[in-house]
């Protein structure tokens, strides 16, 4: 990669290739659960480099607006939300959903000047224990997020997020990076039971489709066979991982789930990862108990975090609490938790790595490709073409797997049987 691909994969503000990019899809603007009632309290939000304001009205709809009053650039955060809008406290102006100037009580009752200002606003949809938005030009909005996730029961379904100091880049790379879950990941050095530490050279395969790809990464395990993780990258950054587990529920009952991420930018230097799992089985549904317990054992759960926020207790101000006698003795890491050990590493490159100096290889095949269509992604935005992956017919029915694959069957046989049910 050239410095000139890499600062445009990198910067997301707007104005930038991949700034305008994300801008062309609905995307996760914070957790339904932030705004838990109507005129609640409203909460920041940075999205794409943006401050911007995020309120819940009197009617259940929710506003995104720009973070500072049009009148003297006053913080909107301190509003009052009341009445199906946001009022400024510092003239009492006040803004509906759609940036609106609904109220201007400190001008002249029969003055017109109402009419003529507005504050900026986003559009936003809410689903999937979501709230997302499109921040791009309103002739481009496409139709809404029709992910499996985002139709699967609430009942079926968990998400959750957390904060990442590195550029959104770090975290996608990591993300469809197969490979490392064999060094990463290892939560034994002292046996190689595990099917993934028991080959650390999986083949990769990269299959391009109208969402972006599918890739699997292959893995021999001997006489067990063959075992296969089968992913979708979907543009610009989300992730179905082959990661169809099986858990036990109250009734003893195996359910096999699909699990991901959607990488956000916050700006430059910052992402928010949302993490996501839904129950493909409609008879058995995901409990609060379960799906909490699943964040626990990744390093995410309700005990890991700072309190009143989405970060990691461990974090690279500790150095994520590495334990350097358990890194002799047990886990290649030494730091405790899956997904701690991704940002540990992430967020270690620094904000933004210098990606001209990498030396990728045969294992990097998924990596190289997402760039490669994010750049081209990129460039069809800038010349005014529609970029892969916004319509939903493309990838609404694209699920993933992992699987050990008796020899002489292959794992597209197996993608075939898996159709998307909700």
């Amino acid at each position: 990669m050239n410095a000139e691909e890499h600062e445009a994969l990198v910067r997301v503000g707007p104005g930038t290739i991949t700034g305008e990019l994300f801008r062309r899809y609905w995307i996760p603007a914070c957790l339904s659960e932030e705004l838990p009632e109507r005129d609640g309290a409203p909460i920041r939000v940075r999205l794409l480099g943006e401050d911007l304001i995020a309120f819940r009205d009197s009617d259940g709809h929710v506003g995104l607006v720009d973070a500072f009053c049009p009148h003297r650039r006053a913080p909107m955060f301190f509003g009052r939300n009341e009445e199906c809008g946001l009022r400024c406290v510092y003239h009492g102006w006040k803004f509906d959903k759609n940036g609106t100037c609904v109220d201007m009580p400190s001008e002249p009752p029969d003055s017109l000047f109402k009419t003529k200002v507005t504050i900026k606003s986003y559009p936003t949809w809410e689903g999937g224990d979501l709230i997302w938005t499109y921040m791009g030009p309103p002739a481009d909005q496409p139709p809404y997020p029709d992910y499996e996730y985002v139709r699967a029961p609430k009942s079926h379904r968990f998400i959750s997020k957390t904060l990442q100091s590195c550029n959104y880049l770090a975290a996608l790379d990591g993300g469809v990076d197969t490979s490392h879950s064999s060094f990463l990941h290892n939560e034994d050095i002292t046996t190689k039971a595990g099917l993934r530490s028991r080959d650390g050279a999986p083949n990769i395969e990269v299959e391009r489709t109208d969402y972006g790809y599918r890739y699997v990464g292959t893995r021999d395990v001997g006489d067990d066979g063959l075992y296969c993780r089968v992913y979708h990258y979907m543009l610009p950054t989300v992730q179905v991982r082959g990661f169809v587990t099986k858990w036990t529920s109250a009734e003893k009952h195996e359910v096999p789930t699909i699990h991901g991420h959607f990488w956000i930018p916050i700006d430059d230097e910052h992402t928010w990862t949302y993490n996501w799992l839904y129950s493909v089985d409609e008879s058995t549904p995901i409990t609060d108990e379960w799906a909490w317990n699943f964040e626990s054992w990744t390093g995410r759960g309700k005990e890991h975090l700072i309190p009143g926020t989405y970060r990691l207790k461990q974090n690279l101000e500790n150095d994520f609490l590495i334990d350097r006698h358990r890194q002799k003795t047990k886990t290649y890491t030494g730091i405790p938790g899956l997904n701690t050990q991704d940002v540990g590493i992430q967020e270690g490159m620094g904000p933004i790595p210098d990606r001209t100096k990498e030396h990728l290889g045969t294992s990097d095949r998924a990596v190289i490709v997402a760039r490669q269509l994010l750049l081209e992604a990129g460039r069809d935005v800038a010349a005014g073409r529609k970029p892969k992956g916004i319509d939903p017919a493309t990838y609404r029915d694209v699920r993933a797997y992992d699987a050990v694959v008796p020899r002489g069957q292959t794992w597209r046989a197996l993608a075939r049987e898996l159709v998307a049910k909700w």
